[in-house]
């Protein structure tokens, strides 16, 4: 019997690695609190994620006439990041707020543990399927 990791997993995967990404963004965005004209950015999380389930409903079929006429597929999932508006930008140009940076890195972490937590009971869900127990 083969089993098709995309539907034990789903898109969870693929969350983690958006997880991680953002993680990253967010990070950088509290390092330069104090960077003159710094500019915040964050990834749409939402957005991206709802495209992925759309792609996923609806695939388009595209066929490559050539090796590398296409170029190469990837899994994971575009992250574009975006300039966040803040609510009161500083003198000196910089748009990073803490306070709201922290709040959504602290909301990160929770949901990328969250995701992580259903991963790995999928995984010993499996494993105990295989053992028989």
């Amino acid at each position: 019997m083969v089993i098709n990791l995309d539907n034990v997993f789903g898109i969870h995967t693929q969350a983690l690695t958006l997880y991680s990404q953002r993680s990253s963004v967010l990070a950088a965005n509290l390092a330069n609190a104090d960077t003159p004209n710094f500019k915040a950015r964050d990834i749409d999380f939402k957005g991206i994620l709802r495209r992925a389930a759309m792609k996923k409903s609806n695939p388009e079929v595209m066929k490559a006439t050539q090796p590398g006429h296409i170029g190469r597929s990837s899994t994971a999932l575009a992250a574009e990041r975006l300039y966040r508006q803040p609510d009161q930008p500083s003198l000196d140009g910089n748009t990073v707020e803490v306070q709201k940076e922290q709040a959504a890195f602290t909301d990160n972490a929770m949901r990328y543990m969250a995701t992580l937590r259903f991963v790995t009971g999928r995984v010993q869900g499996i494993m105990l399927a295989l053992r028989g127990e």
